[in-house]
């Protein structure tokens, strides 16, 4: 047999599948939230050094973007890691055939891609600045509401549930250590120039879910079916499913808006 599905089917732990807001659920999640604030916090202190490099002018190529984009790197690399062993896992111990809907192209799983292609972007500072602004609030935002509503997070293997979990708790990290940094644009002006980048994912997902005629429901706007997402789900049935996968759209524009005042209210208590 294959080493790699032999290690594969070794770490097939069952469990039973934690219930949402359970002790298991709300204690990793407290224990995770604290520490990706901890540690975005540490990995944010303001020197000297660190004010005159960002102060006026940004610069990617400075030395604190610098370090924040190389940490953004290693959570790329953990990211599509813990990826590739989902995809393997699923493929050879559950499935034993490729399963669509669990391609990697959900608004969560944007961070990975985006961490990975940063250190090509810093030479342009107007790209790099959009993506990090797309990265903190889109990147809290999928956190956020998906450890809020875990029941997709939760499986009855352990390797899976504690990927889901770790997965958006990194999510959370990646949006407070920018948060905490002085890369991303805190203006409207910055959180509306990340819109079209929302925009080309969604159509992507779109072109997706057709391709695999409703195998896939990437983003959570099949228009194959209602809306999965709970409340939206409702909204679906009631309004069409065209109708609420554009409230569901515009949800999440509202959503990502908040995160990025809330990340602009953290960097002026911070400061």
């Amino acid at each position: 047999m294959n080493p790699v599905i032999s290690w594969l089917r070794m770490t097939d732990w069952h469990m039973n599948t934690p219930a949402p807001y359970s002790p298991f659920h709300i204690s990793i999640t407290a224990v995770g939230i604290a520490a990706a604030v901890w540690l975005s916090r540490r990995l944010t202190r303001r020197g000297p050094r660190a004010d005159e490099a960002c102060g006026g002018s940004f610069d990617p190529r400075t030395s604190d973007p610098r370090r924040i984009c190389r940490v953004l790197f290693v959570c790329g690399i953990l990211l599509a890691v813990g990826e590739l062993y989902k995809q393997l896992f699923l493929y050879y111990v559950i499935f034993g055939t490729y399963n669509w809907w669990y391609f990697p192209f959900q608004l969560c799983s944007i961070p990975m891609y985006l961490c990975l292609l940063l250190p090509l972007l810093r030479g342009n500072e107007r790209v790099f600045r959009v993506v990090c602004t797309f990265l903190q609030d889109f990147g809290l935002l999928g956190g956020i509401m998906a450890l809020a509503e875990p029941s997709g997070l939760m499986h009855p293997y352990w390797t899976l549930t504690l990927h889901g979990l770790l997965w958006h708790i990194l999510l959370v990290f990646i949006g407070l250590l920018l948060a905490f940094s002085r890369i991303p644009d805190r203006t409207a002006a910055g959180f509306l120039r990340t819109l079209p980048m929302l925009a080309v994912f969604c159509v992507i997902a779109t072109v997706i879910n057709v391709a695999t005629g409703g195998a896939a429901d990437m983003f959570y706007i099949s228009p194959y079916y209602p809306v999965t997402q709970v409340v939206f789900y409702q909204i679906s049935l009631r309004l069409g499913t065209g109708a609420g996968i554009c409230v569901y759209v515009l949800c999440l524009c509202a959503g990502g808006f908040l995160c990025h005042l809330l990340a602009g209210f953290l960097n002026r208590r911070r400061g």
